[in-house]
């Protein structure tokens, strides 16, 4: 890596980290499955497994999933957060069996909401 010399070099790099996160975003469906202990008694590993597997058979290659802890929402584990291209980023609940397959080819795919949005509670902060 090229050493840093001035307050210029320094804000011209941050400016291209800048301008390569948000191509990033703009172009990936992200999906954060909870994975807190909560949601690993309710199945949330397997809602994980389920989506990942759906994005294949669907040959969606532009889903990042990641996993995150407690989200607050004990009451309606597993739960997972998608955020899809240039759009806020909603919450789902209950997401077991084929809900899990029904996000990935209706909302992630589609862009089409299914039962289960959760009324988000908190903002992501990303840095």
């Amino acid at each position: 890596m090229a050493k840093i010399n001035s307050l210029a070099e320094l804000q011209k790099k941050r400016n291209e980290l800048q301008a390569a996160v948000n191509k990033c975003k703009s172009e990936k469906v992200v999906v954060n499955v909870s994975l807190a202990t909560c949601s690993i008694a309710s199945g949330g590993k397997e809602v994980l497994a389920a989506m990942k597997q759906e994005c294949a058979a669907l040959g969606l290659n532009n889903v990042e999933f990641g996993q995150v802890g407690c989200q607050t929402y004990c009451f309606a584990e597993p739960t997972v957060e998608i955020t899809l291209p240039g759009k806020e980023p909603v919450v789902f609940g209950y997401v077991k069996g084929d809900k899990a397959k029904e996000l990935v080819s209706k909302y992630i795919k589609s862009g089409e909401l299914v039962d289960g949005v959760i009324p988000a509670n908190y903002e992501r902060v990303v840095f």
